[in-house]
């Protein structure tokens, strides 16, 4: 009996210790699957935001790739000095693993900040980081300017101007007060020599008469000094 005893008492012993060991092992699981389902129920990071052009028009997108497809809000602010100065717009998004996009219009400008929030209650309510910046390029090109018109190309006349020597009409003839002369040359007067042409006057035989007879005069006066010098040596 005592033996039966001692065996019950280890059974005993040896069932409370596997039950045990099962309710830790089985808390641990229920924890370790409580984490993974609220790490894989949704998630900041399962969003994502990008600045697009539709054709000339400007759009935002928000992508959503959570699995679990637990809704959320997605609400788009334009950011100005790191303050909100426009709501864009709010939507509600369910995501899917392939990913959900919705689309915002927004004529957004080149390099705006846009600040985008998600709230998926109890999971996320937070900002996607960084803030949205919008491409340097405008969707929207600038208006081209007008081609810019070549100039008139000048029509020939039907008869050319001819010179006055073709056409036959003569020159005209310079009247009686005009000279034909070149200015500068001022011919010389009729009755003057040839002389008064080359710098010549006609004074010219006067002048060597004169200088002649004082030529002369002077010889007689040294001839008769001479005299007179001869007469008074002698005496």
């Amino acid at each position: 009996m005592a033996v039966l005893s001692v065996s019950r008492t280890a059974s005993r012993r040896t069932v409370a210790r596997s039950l045990r060991v099962l309710g830790v092992v089985s808390a641990s699981a229920a924890l370790a699957l409580g984490a993974s389902g609220n790490a894989l129920a949704c998630n900041i990071n399962e969003f994502s935001a990008e600045a697009k052009c539709d054709g000339d028009k400007g759009v935002i997108t928000v992508t959503d790739v959570d699995p679990a497809g637990v809704p959320a809000t997605v609400t788009v602010y334009l950011q100005n000095n790191g303050a909100d100065a426009k709501k864009v717009g709010e939507q509600v998004v369910k995501g899917s693993r392939e990913g959900t996009t919705i689309t915002f219009a927004e004529e957004w400008k080149p390099n705006a900040e846009y600040r985008i929030h998600v709230k998926a209650t109890p999971y996320v309510d937070e900002d996607i980081k960084p803030n949205l910046v919008t491409p340097a390029t405008a969707c929207k090109k600038g208006e081209e300017p007008p081609a810019s018109t070549p100039p008139a190309t000048p029509t020939p006349s039907a008869s050319p101007s001819q010179p006055a020597e073709e056409t036959g009409t003569p020159a005209p003839e310079p009247s009686e007060g005009e000279s034909t002369t070149p200015a500068g040359n001022v011919p010389a007067p009729a009755g003057d020599s040839n002389l008064a042409e080359t710098g010549a006057n006609s004074n010219t035989g006067v002048i060597a008469g004169i200088a002649a007879a004082l030529v002369v005069a002077g010889g007689g006066a040294v001839f008769f000094g001479m005299r007179r010098r001869g007469a008074k040596s002698e005496s």
